[in-house]
């Protein structure tokens, strides 16, 4: 059939070409057809571009662009494909113009008739496309169908790119289940993205359990009265809570030459702290509970409580029985340690109480909202948080979330967002990033299997550790303009959709590729604005938005110059109680 009769044949009776399959999910109006196949190799197939030869007809076609959905009918089934591409393989030859083009697909699922009738879509294809067979725009009948399917639990966050009165939705089993992770450039709106998601979470589960570690203080205005705010100032994490890993790499020194004498002297000290800390807790105790605290094994890793005064005494008493031909440097390092840490006011959430007090319970209680109270979110601002124990403070309550859950057998789900990953799970990290990587690798790799979620949020996922990154089944990509960083995405790309991840550098503000298992095939979407209320707090404000405070006046500055050298003149701490 030439050109002219195949857009004849469109325009008598534009349904005429898939009616013979008894298969149509929309009016013939709303459907266009704009080619037919040529080529079929796997998951990919070319079509040839139909299009009128009058001028004024061809001004009337379809816009045909790449990132497009088409279908491609098959018998008993619509096979459903993205545009990756677009050309004219012969635009002149011998001063003589061949009007040819031809489109790219990539497949990747298919629309049946299933049940009551009702059109459904599913990932993969069973019956692929043949020579000849037709290929139209899809039309709103059919991306409602793919990417707002009703009969899913899932979560609108925004609209498609190829039509805005059709909802962007994600499913929120796989979302969770498998790990996400939301990637951009700075001030392309991974924030406002993430604020999105967890405020569509929180509509259909309003006893969520979600813990955003926020090092940057963006998350605290943005979910209004639903937010528990824990900063250092107004939360205990007491050091006997950490595991000993976790406290070599709080309390050892990075230098290196003295370090494994100091991690043996710190394992004996503080196995000698739990254990005289739980004899004269049973001395106060019942007789029932002296008998089970007698029958109980002590370990340096035990979530035990002690006295940081009973390890120094430790050391103090073995310093006493060496000679001097003995090394006592490493005795020396690790005391003056003890002692800087317990009179630092950055430490205060740590060895701040002035009594130790086993108040685990409460601890898991207020960082994991159990009962959450009205409040699922807790958000940790750790923008204060010393930079050398950054990663141990993560370290403890990632692990402490994946403990709990793993003790409650599951019956706690919960979700660990981790702003600005990359800077604690590095690919190439230092080993006093292990503790971290380790904690957090956990719920990447078994968290599902007890219902406990992770979601990373970073601008340089090329700088993130491979082995989480590719646990994270869902990609929310928004702007990246470094080649890098796309490369990552790329190589975690699934069904193939290489080519989209061209499009990242092109995205407007709010603007995402959605990859992965979370949708039901991989959408371009322009997120829900929120409303100013609910936008995270960004202390980088153009200069032009900043207020005019008419500049900053002595008093100001001494005031910031006190509170930057501050090192514990505020309070005297009675080492014997911390």
């Amino acid at each position: 059939m030439t050109q002219p009769a195949l857009a004849s044949a469109r325009t008598a009776d534009p349904d005429a070409w898939d009616a013979s399959d008894g298969f149509a999910t929309a009016p013939a109006s709303d459907r266009v057809r704009i080619g037919h196949v040529v080529s079929v190799s796997g998951s990919h197939a070319v079509a040839v571009l139909e299009r009128s030869d009058d001028a004024q007809a061809r001004a009337k076609d379809p816009r045909v662009q790449v990132g497009g959905v088409v279908r491609i009918q098959v018998p008993g089934a619509a096979v459903i494909g993205l545009i990756s591409a677009i050309s004219a393989p012969m635009p002149e030859m011998g001063g003589k113009t061949y009007d040819i083009g031809l489109i790219e697909i990539n497949l990747t699922g298919q629309i049946t008739v299933e049940g009551a009738g009702e059109p459904v879509f599913r990932r993969g294809v069973a019956t692929l496309p043949s020579l000849g067979d037709p290929v139209a725009l899809s039309d709103r009948h059919d991306l409602a169908c793919i990417f707002a399917p009703t009969a899913k639990h899932s979560i609108k966050i925004g609209s498609l790119y190829q039509d805005d009165a059709v909802p962007a939705r994600l499913m929120v089993d796989e979302l969770l289940q498998k790990h996400f992770i939301v990637v951009g450039s700075t001030g392309s709106g991974k924030s406002s993205a993430l604020t999105c998601i967890l405020h569509r979470l929180l509509e259909v589960r309003k006893s969520a359990h979600i813990v955003i570690l926020d090092v940057h203080n963006e998350y605290s205005g943005a979910f209004g009265d639903l937010v528990e705010r824990i900063t250092l100032e107004n939360f205990n994490l007491p050091l006997w809570m950490l595991n000993f890993r976790e406290l070599c790499a709080a309390l050892t020194s990075e230098d290196g030459h003295y370090k494994d004498e100091e991690v043996e002297i710190l394992n004996d000290g503080v196995l000698f702290a739990k254990k005289r800390y739980a004899e004269a807790a049973a001395g106060r105790s019942s007789l029932l509970a002296r008998k089970l605290t007698e029958n109980m094994v002590i370990t340096a890793d035990t979530p035990a409580p002690f006295r940081v005064s009973d390890v120094i005494a430790f050391i103090d008493n073995e310093l006493g029985k060496l000679e001097r031909t003995r090394m006592i440097a490493p005795y020396r390092r690790l005391k003056a340690r003890l002692e800087t840490l317990a009179i630092d006011h950055r430490y205060n959430f740590m060895f701040g109480s002035l009594t130790v007090e086993d108040t685990m319970t409460d601890v898991l209680s207020r960082l994991f909202r159990i009962p959450n109270n009205g409040r699922p979110i807790s958000v940790i601002d750790l923008s204060t948080v010393p930079h050398e124990i950054l990663d141990v403070v993560i370290s403890v309550v990632s692990r402490l979330a994946f403990e709990l859950a793993v003790w409650s057998k599951g019956a706690l789900p919960m979700l660990i967002v981790c702003e600005e990953a990359h800077r604690y799970v590095p690919a190439n990290g230092a080993e006093t990033f292990m503790p971290t990587r380790t904690a957090l690798g956990r719920i990447a790799k078994e968290g599902r299997k007890y219902g406990i979620s992770l979601g990373l949020v970073t601008q340089r996922p090329s700088e993130l550790d491979a082995t989480i990154l590719s646990q994270c089944s869902t990609a929310i990509a928004l702007r990246l303009a470094s080649e890098k960083d796309q490369q990552v995405i790329r190589g975690s790309t699934y069904e193939g959709m290489v080519d989209l991840i061209d499009f990242l550098p092109l995205l407007g503000d709010r603007e995402a590729l959605i990859l992965g298992q979370g949708t039901a095939m991989p959408m371009r979407i322009r997120i829900d604005d929120l409303g100013r209320e609910s936008l995270p707090h960004n202390m980088s404000l153009g200069y032009s938005e900043k207020p005019d405070q008419g500049g900053m006046d002595r008093a100001a500055l001494d005031a910031i110059v006190s509170r930057w050298r501050m090192t514990g003149r505020e309070k005297a701490i009675d080492l014997s109680g911390s």
